[in-house]
């Protein structure tokens, strides 16, 4: 899992614009004397969120096990993600709102999952599965493996995350 203090390389505009943000956040705590915080949010999935966009590969798959469309998986389906449901994210912003701490702080589970599992643990959890996926390049810029470490978060707000990707998704499909 990165730690807070791992250098930053960004891969893509995304990326860098974040990392941008949390300079202008440190900038105006040094001028201005305003505390500021910067989480650093895995990636967040959870009820209500856009099933048919173009974000969170979580919720456009579970729009395919309503729709019964056939998921696209880009690369391999090896690369990781830290998913982490958006109740426990709320909480990590409430207790960092009324924290002393600052800088960045990660809120995430601390443990990679691939595509592959989450379309494993997806099919375990939904009554219909998913189709098999289809596979297409990997696209430029995608981050191979991510992963936090949570210990700032636990350590200093007195956070870490509890739900779990399989109650996560069986949330995520009762809302559909």
């Amino acid at each position: 899992p990165t730690p807070e203090d791992y250098p930053i390389r960004a891969l893509a505009p995304y990326g860098q614009g974040k990392y941008a943000a949390e300079g202008y956040c440190e900038l105006y705590s040094r001028l201005h004397g305003l505390s500021t915080v910067s989480l650093r949010y895995g990636n967040v999935y959870g009820p209500r969120q856009d099933p048919y966009g173009e974000g969170g590969v979580v919720a456009i798959f579970c729009g395919h096990v309503v729709t019964g469309a056939t998921p696209t998986v880009f690369g391999d389906g090896r690369q990781t993600r830290d998913w982490v449901e958006v109740s426990d994210v709320v909480a990590a912003n409430l207790l960092a709102a009324d924290a002393e701490l600052t800088g960045p702080v990660n809120v995430g589970h601390g443990r990679e999952t691939s595509v592959l599992e989450l379309i494993e643990t997806l099919n375990e959890v939904a009554p219909a599965g998913l189709a098999a996926p289809e596979f297409a390049p990997e696209r430029p810029g995608e981050v191979p493996d991510s992963c936090l470490d949570g210990s700032r978060a636990r350590d200093e707000l007195g956070w870490a995350a509890t739900v779990e990707l399989r109650e996560g998704l069986r949330r995520f499909l009762a809302g559909l």
